[in-house]
């Protein structure tokens, strides 16, 4: 669901306008402002109504399936606060956090740039008018093919973090050759989700990276770091462009323009969230005042991913089955069984630190006991559990319906509908303004009703929202 002011067939998002629809939609239906489609909503109808009405309409059917409802004035509202605490700081939304193309059409239009990391999402930005000076190709470690892509589409500002890649890049990028950021290895070990042990070159290595750089013809334009995925101590940002300062200093010795710091993301999008978003911008703020101040001829960027998804998207599961387990000393626990797991929009629940629970659609008395429950997802993978530890709910009936807090991030679909053979329907829903819903059926192994996927084998990404 994308939920956004429509005027006159546009979408308008803080003031920038982008059309809806595509020229073959306008083709098929002469005089009409608004893709076939879409239907108008009441007047202050908000996403969650949506969620009840399209659970009641599930539920006097006999296919309930699992969807989700986005609300993209929240993320009109999450680009706001990040520009306004992070004055300085170009936002690159991460794209595989949540791919979905109405997420980035709106992105694209609010003026946000964008971090890929494969040949797959380059595509999908690209295809939707934006320019390759918007795109940073993040990943350090890139298929042959995937940097001939980036190079021959015109991406130039690449991350790399080995030798070896660089050798990898300057045989194979098309002339002339594009711009790099070295990302060097950063504390971590504090952040709910570590990426040094995969990502990162030591300090030390720097220099040597920069000279080899330099002999294989390539131009370094600046550093990048990642304190890792949600950063728990913010003065982990002011140690790193501390460093940054150092690796600047090394690159302009040896030659190098330096002149863009990419302090890439790790800033949680959680509400409430310990440390705030704006502890960490003012720990930010400060470090880049002290050692990159305005007037340096430095950009800032950086690289939010969570921060900008978490609080869009809303998915309703229903209980599509059960089974009660009398454990040792008669204690009494549950297995809930529903029509969506980790290999579907779960991915990254198992690996947060607590259970996010979910919300009942039906109110439930506070009298009701609570038993220890595990929940699974539909395929036949043990492994598909909502979160690894027990959680406690009421006695529920097959058929419940709930709304897990929120969608998460992260969540990429790599190889969903596949795992077991099962065929599991995605109900894409796109509501665009107090006005109008969007929905498409789509079934596993069935042409998408949105046109060709790239072929990249990380799109296998859901088609909801």
């Amino acid at each position: 669901m994308l939920k956004l002011h429509l005027a006159e067939g546009l979408v308008g998002v803080s003031g920038v306008s982008i059309p809806i629809g595509n020229s073959k939609e306008s083709k098929e239906s002469p005089g009409s402002t608004w893709p076939k489609d879409i239907i108008a909503l009441e007047p202050g109808e908000t996403a969650w109504d949506v969620v009840l009405k399209k659970i009641k309409e599930l539920s006097d059917s006999d296919c309930r399936h699992a969807f989700m409802v986005a609300d993209l004035d929240v993320l009109a509202s999450r680009h706001q606060v990040f520009r306004q605490a992070l004055p300085r700081v170009s936002p690159f939304y991460v794209v595989k956090c949540n791919s979905s193309p109405w997420m980035l059409r709106v992105l694209a239009a609010l003026g946000t740039s964008f971090d890929c990391s494969s040949q797959g999402e380059l595509e999908q930005v690209l295809d939707l008018g934006v320019a390759p000076s918007r795109i940073v190709y993040a990943n350090p470690c890139k298929p042959v093919s995937h940097i001939r892509f980036a190079s021959l589409h015109g991406v130039k500002l690449l991350v790399f973090n080995s030798e070896e890649e660089l050798i990898k890049v300057a045989q194979h990028q098309v002339r002339p050759a594009g711009s790099g950021l070295v990302l060097w290895w950063t504390q971590d070990s504090d952040s709910i989700f570590p990426l040094s042990s995969k990502f990162g070159a030591r300090l030390e290595v720097c220099e040597h990276l920069l000279e080899s750089a330099r002999d294989l013809g390539l131009a370094v334009v600046g550093t990048s770091f990642h304190v890792g995925s949600r950063c728990q101590t913010p003065r982990n940002f002011m140690k790193a462009i501390v460093d940054c300062w150092r690796v600047f200093e090394m690159g302009s010795s040896i030659g190098h323009d330096m002149s863009l710091l990419d302090i890439r993301g790790g800033f949680s999008g959680e509400e409430g969230s310990d440390p705030e978003f704006e502890e960490v911008a003012g720990v930010i703020n400060t470090a880049l005042a002290q050692d990159f101040p305005e007037g340096s001829g430095v950009e800032v960027i950086a690289e939010p991913g969570r921060f900008y998804a978490t609080f869009v998207c809303t998915t309703a599961v229903n209980i599509i089955a059960k089974k009660a387990v009398l454990e040792p000393r008669g204690r009494r626990k549950l297995l809930y069984y529903l029509n969506d797991g980790h290999y579907g929009t779960f991915r990254i629940f198992p690996r947060e630190s607590e259970p996010r629970m979910p919300i009942m659609v039906k109110e439930l008395s506070p009298k009701l006991s609570l038993f220890p429950c595990t929940l699974f997802g539909p395929t036949c993978d043990a492994f598909d559990k909502l979160f690894l530890k027990e959680v406690q709910l009421p006695e529920l009936d097959v058929g419940a319906c709930w709304r897990p807090h929120r969608r998460p991030d992260m969540v990429r679909m790599e190889g969903l509908c596949h795992l077991g053979a099962l065929v599991r329907d995605v109900w894409g829903q796109g509501l665009v303004g107090r006005s109008s819903v969007e929905e498409t059926e789509v079934r596993a192994g069935a042409p998408n009703p949105r046109g060709p996927q790239p072929r990249a084998m990380d799109q296998y990404q859901s088609v909801a929202c």
